[in-house]
C-alpha cells in the first residue's frame, strides 16, 4: 500500500527508529515529527504530553498514514493506549520492543533501565519485562541530563562525557548485564554510554526490535508497500531546521532532503 509510516518523537530521538525502519523497509516512505520547541517531554505532566502527542498524531493523519510509530519512550507510556483505542490504523511503541529484546539478552536476569523522568516514573519499562519474565532484577534511573546533550547535539568530547559517566555511575555496584536506553535520545549517545558501562554490559536500543514489529505488523494487516517505488521522506521539526538537520545528517551519515519547519497547536 503506498501510504507513508508516521513516526513521531519529542525532538531529534526518534531518528534512531526511523533509520532502523528505513533500513529495514526500503520501500517504505517514512514522514516524520519531531516536537524539538517543546521537547524534552520526560518532566512534563502526563497530560500536557498526551496533548502534545496527539497534535503529532493529528498532523500526520492529515497525511494519510497508514501506521504510527510512537518513536518516544514518554509518550509511549502516556498515550499509546489511548492513541490505539482511537484510531483506526496500527500503532507501535517503543517500550515493548525493547523489553523483549532486553530479555533475549540478558544473562544473568538483572538488567538496567535509564530514561527520561516521565518513563522512569511511570514504571512502563518494570512492567513490560515483568510481564515476559517475573524473575529479572530491574535497576531504574532518570538521566535527565542525556536529552538536553543530544538535543544541543553535545555528542561526544570532555563534557558529554563527564556527564555520562555521572549519571551512571550510580549501576557501579550492580551486577546488571543488560542496559536498556529508555529513550530515543540515548543512542545517539551509545558510544559513550557503552564506554561507562564496559564491555561486559549489553547496550538495548529500541530502534532495531521496533523496526521489526513495524514489519510484522504490516504484513499481517495487508499493509506493506510491494511496489517498485522510491520513498520520498520528509521530516518535520517545531524547532531550528538548521539544528535538526545538523543532527540527522549525523545520525543518517548523509544529508537528509525534505526538512521542515512546521507549528503545532
Amino acid at each position: 500500500m503506498n501510504r507513508p509510516i508516521g513516526v513521531i518523537d519529542s525532538g531529534v530521538g526518534g531518528l534512531t527508529v526511523a533509520k532502523e525502519i528505513m533500513r529495514q523497509l526500503p520501500k517504505e516512505t517514512i514522514l516524520y515529527v519531531g516536537d524539538t520547541k517543546r521537547c524534552p517531554y520526560g518532566s512534563r505532566p502526563e497530560q500536557e504530553v498526551l496533548d502534545y502527542t496527539w497534535q503529532m498524531v493529528n498532523f500526520l493523519l492529515n497525511k494519510n498514514i497508514k501506521m504510527l510509530v510512537i518513536a518516544c519512550n514518554t509518550a509511549t507510556a502516556f498515550a499509546l493506549e489511548d492513541i490505539q483505542t482511537k484510531v483506526s490504523i496500527p500503532v507501535v511503541g517503543v517500550v515493548h520492543p525493547g523489553a523483549r529484546s532486553a530479555i533475549k539478552v540478558t544473562e544473568n536476569e538483572k538488567i538496567g533501565v535509564i530514561g527520561t523522568k516521565g518513563t522512569i516514573k511511570s514504571k512502563v519499562y518494570e512492567q513490560a519485562l515483568h510481564s515476559i519474565n517475573n524473575a529479572v532484577e530491574i535497576y531504574s534511573h532518570a538521566c535527565e541530563p542525556f536529552v538536553p546533550l543530544v538535543e544541543q547535539n553535545c555528542l561526544e568530547g570532555e563534557h558529554a562525557q563527564s556527564i555520562v559517566e555521572e549519571q551512571l555511575a550510580r549501576f557501579e555496584n550492580t551486577a546488571l548485564d543488560t542496559l536498556i536506553l529508555g529513550c530515543t535520545h540515548y543512542p545517539l549517545l551509545q558510544p559513550l554510554i557503552q564506554e561507562a558501562m564496559g564491555e561486559r554490559v549489553a547496550i538495548i536500543s529500541s530502534g532495531d526490535e521496533t523496526a521489526r514489529e513495524v514489519s510484522t505488523v504490516l504484513f499481517h494487516s495487508e499493509l506493506m508497500q510491494t511496489d517498485d517505488v522510491h520513498p520520498a521522506h520528509c521530516f518535520f521539526t517545531t524547532g531550528s531546521q538548521e539544528i535538526f538537520s545538523q543532527i540527522a545528517n549525523r545520525w543518517f551519515g548523509t544529508a537528509l532532503d525534505n526538512i521542515i519547519e512546521i507549528r503545532l497547536d
